[in-house]
């Protein structure tokens, strides 16, 4: 097997939550009694990179606190500009790397090192310029839907709010974990742009703008669709912490 190229981490982590209810950041909830962005780093470092960045928001003290002593970079997001905005603050800190990017969501902490791996293995074997991590939902309602081209690649994302009603019956979707060509990533990310409600840049739209540009993006499909429930709200934290013993703790 071929020596896998070098590996760097991108953890969002700079959204308030509000939908929390809680004065803490979301991030900082906790998933069996750890918070929740030490779970997802936890899962980063087992993959062995080179670098972890979190991107964090108006929280870096407390985040600076929460993760003490794990050897990575806290990168601020000062204006909440969108996923894509929030991977570009990390350019500087991989100005000079070239090797594979992994991005995972703060707030999706249920994640394994097995379904990492896959997602990886799939991004190197296809040569993909990026490979996303799919789902598939009994209830796929506000998920971006995974359009393929054929039976491996992706075609597009179509996010909830763009769904025709045929498309709404796709029940493959976006989780939010993405790998990418490191230098490919930040070629293109400047090429997204804002025009939509929200006036956000949308880390999912780069995908697209690699296609545009005649570059493979590869979908893999997570075995056991729990891994990536996220936790944006104090039920979904309650739940969360089921599955995680489902998972974890009763296995």
């Amino acid at each position: 097997m071929a020596e896998r190229p070098p590996l760097g981490v991108i953890i969002l982590a700079a959204g308030k939550g509000k939908r929390m209810k809680s004065p803490d950041q979301k991030v900082l909830h906790s998933i069996g009694n750890k918070p929740m962005i030490r779970r997802v780093v936890a899962t980063a470092r087992a993959l062995n990179p080179e670098k972890i960045v979190v991107i964090v928001g108006s929280h870096k003290e407390r985040m600076n606190d929460i993760l003490d002593g794990e050897q990575l970079t806290l990168v601020e997001q000062e204006e909440r500009l969108g996923t894509g905005d929030a991977v570009l603050r990390a350019e500087k800190e991989f100005e000079s790397f070239d090797g594979c990017i992994l991005v995972l969501s703060g707030d999706v902490p249920l994640l394994s090192q097995m379904t990492l791996d896959k997602l990886l293995a799939k991004h190197y074997v296809s040569h993909a310029s990026a490979t996303v991590l799919a789902a598939i939902f009994d209830d796929p309602t506000g998920y971006g839907r995974i359009v393929r081209n054929g039976v491996e690649n992706l075609h597009r994302i179509v996010e909830e709010k763009d769904c025709t009603d045929d498309l709404r019956t796709i029940r493959e979707v976006n989780a939010g974990v993405y790998a990418f060509d490191a230098r490919l990533l930040f070629r293109y990310l400047p090429e997204v742009g804002n025009n939509n409600v929200q006036k956000e840049y949308y880390l999912p739209d780069v995908l697209t703008v690699l296609r545009s540009s005649g570059h493979l993006v590869a979908v893999e499909s997570v075995t056991d669709s729990r891994e990536v429930a996220g936790v944006n709200t104090q039920e979904q934290l309650i739940e969360a912490n089921r599955i995680y013993r489902e998972l974890y703790e009763n296995n």
